[in-house]
């Protein structure tokens, strides 16, 4: 008897059905502890779903999982809610995507206050001096992790590094970088489609871990199936419930508002969410920071490190956006900081995933019967091999504000370079998961404030 069987060891029979409550709970808790970034977010998911619970098998795990990741957006979070969907219907679907992301959202929330009125505290101001180069470590990790997946060839690799030179040199925006990929990659699949066949698929680890709720010859239930109906019906409440959202905002504050400019922000930044959160995150510094100043480049450095350090999808570095922007103009005034900072936040985190349940409740079916056709995967491997370039090209943006942060001719920080050298090899050599880094650098970074 292997281990799988001593830990789990009446695997023969299929499991009873799962209540709402039943799956409420697991989502619920889920969102509590889904460290890790997307990596971990799944496999504690396919832990959990596929080898112990056995609510849904394998094949049809991975299968879920490819389609999620043709899609714009936070793949784990998609996932969660894709699997609500199939055994819950729309209700399910809802409450897993929005149970993965709530707690930190809340969590992001408080740590926002805690940053903006209290980081000039010695303790707090360490934390982040050692934070900040192992966020940039994290970020030329990220960049290495997916080139070294998708760019197998010469053809993706002149697109990374072109899409580095038109954001670096020519600061070509990044919308425009997206689009002219998947013009590139749809022509490139029709004429060279061996060059765009490097999708980076899941495969199936070939393991039984016996009959599943959702099997892998489970007939899917009607509302899984695809519809007319069903797709307008669903489109229509999706544009009426953003529209309603947006006028609302736009009615209140005006379209020149914090907020509704945040709201219309966002929902572009969820479109654009092509290779993970590391790929549109050049998009919202150059809306953030250049274009609305709603915060300075060191605040998104700091905002993208409070955000590997919680649980949720990383693309939750919305929220501090939000709430910084929001919280510095004092949008219900000075004795009001907190208010505003989570109305921003919640703007954000609101735009920013509705686009994703729509996808799930609207596209599911339709999109599920497209994968694996060339036509449409070759436009992503070219999106996504761009996006490395483009992942580097903010790795580089952190590196010279973590180490010249008062400008070039200013002194360089070589106890930050170190840290960050020191961060990367942990992350590479030694396989420490992002949490570890962060932790680690924390110390390191508060231990030299208090004591040195």
């Amino acid at each position: 008897m292997d281990a799988l069987q001593q830990q789990f060891p009446d695997n023969t029979q299929q499991p009873e059905r799962v209540t709402l409550k039943q799956a409420f709970l697991y989502w619920l808790k889920l969102g509590f502890i889904s460290f890790g970034g997307p990596a971990g977010q799944i496999s504690m998911m396919h832990q959990e779903l596929v080898e112990r619970r056995r609510w849904i098998s394998e094949r049809r795990f991975l299968h879920a999982l490819n389609y999620c990741m043709l899609l714009p957006g936070p793949e784990a979070q998609q996932l969660a809610t894709y699997i609500g969907w199939l055994m819950h219907g729309v209700r399910g679907g809802i409450m897993a995507g929005v149970l993965f992301v709530l707690p930190s959202l809340f969590i992001l929330i408080a740590l926002s206050w805690i940053y903006l009125s209290f980081g000039n505290v010695p303790a707090v101001a360490g934390i982040l001096y050692g934070i900040k180069p192992a966020v940039t470590a994290i970020v030329v990790f990220a960049a290495w992790r997916i080139g070294s997946r998708v760019l197998r060839n010469g053809m993706l690799w002149s697109m990374a590094a072109a899409a580095f030179l038109a954001i670096f040199v020519f600061h070509v925006p990044f919308p425009a970088i997206v689009l002219a990929a998947a013009i590139l990659g749809y022509i490139g699949g029709q004429i060279v489609p061996d060059k765009f066949n490097a999708g980076g698929g899941h495969g199936s680890s070939g393991r039984d871990y016996g009959p599943a709720l959702i099997d892998d010859h489970t007939p899917p239930p009607a509302y899984t199936q695809f519809s007319k109906a069903r797709l307008v019906k669903y489109s229509l409440i999706g544009l009426v419930l953003w529209s309603s959202l947006i006028g609302i905002l736009a009615a209140q504050y005006g379209w020149g508002g914090v907020l509704t400019q945040m709201g219309w922000f966002f929902s572009k930044a969820a479109l654009l969410t092509f290779g993970g959160a590391y790929a549109v995150l050049p998009y919202v510094y150059q809306g953030g920071v250049e274009h609305y100043h709603w915060l300075s480049g060191a605040q998104m450095i700091d905002g993208l490190a409070l955000g590997e350090t919680t649980p949720g999808p990383l693309i939750m570095v919305v929220a501090f956006v939000g709430f910084v922007g929001a919280w510095s103009a004092e949008l219900f005034g000075s004795g009001n900081l907190l208010l505003a900072g989570t109305a921003g936040a919640m703007v954000a985190t609101i735009f920013t995933f509705l686009p994703s349940f729509l996808f799930i409740l609207i596209g599911g079916p339709m999109v599920e019967a497209t994968h694996g056709d060339l036509k449409f995967t070759a436009p992503l491997t070219a999106i996504t091999a761009a996006v490395v370039g483009v992942i580097l090209n903010l790795a580089v943006f952190f590196a010279y504000h973590v180490l010249w942060p008062q400008g070039l001719a200013a002194t360089f920080e070589w106890v930050s370079a170190l840290i960050g050298m020191a961060a990367f090899v942990a992350l590479l050599r030694f396989k420490m998961s992002i949490v570890q880094v962060i932790a680690i650098c924390a110390l390191a970074g508060m231990s030299l404030e208090l004591f040195a």
